[in-house]
């Protein structure tokens, strides 16, 4: 019985010893294992927030890009203004009318005909003040011109 003991003892050290070692390695490994997970959660976090940064820095570099290029465009828009007086007699009346024509442009590209008025004009009456009213291109009539001046659109054209 004692050499069946001595026997099969060295056998049962060894399964203890490995079963002892197995555990120990399955904890170690679960060690490693959740601490490789903390990390990924780390750099995904960071990642979804640098993702969601980028997006908001293209959506403001977009905005500001299109805001641009319509203040460029809106820049290249201009009016040309020409003007005359045109005396026409009759037998008991002479009458004096000031024909003013203007033409939207963009560029050098003409975006309208020459749009005409006639207005009659009467002694002691402004011509500067009526051509600033009779303007078809002025400044309140253009669209987002609440921000252009239109002088300097009227100096341009000139």
């Amino acid at each position: 019985m004692d050499a069946i003991v001595w026997m099969f003892l060295p056998a049962f050290v060894a399964v203890g010893s490995a079963m002892l070692s197995y555990y120990i390695m399955q904890a170690r490994m679960d060690l490693a294992i959740s601490k490789e997970k903390e990390t990924v959660m780390q750099v995904r976090t960071q990642l979804t927030s640098q993702q969601q940064l980028m997006e908001e820095k293209m959506r403001t570099v977009e905005e500001s890009t299109k805001r641009k290029s319509m203040d460029e465009f809106l820049g290249d828009i201009r009016v040309e203004e020409r003007h005359y007086v045109k005396e026409s007699k009759s037998l008991f009346m002479s009458k004096k009318a000031m024909i003013l024509q203007e033409r939207l442009y963009f560029r050098n590209l003409p975006l309208s005909n020459w749009v005409e008025h006639e207005m009659v004009v009467e002694e002691g009456n402004d011509i500067g003040r009526m051509l600033k009213n009779a303007s078809v291109f002025s400044g309140s009539s253009l669209p987002g011109s609440e921000d252009m001046d239109s002088a300097r659109l009227l100096s341009q054209a000139r």
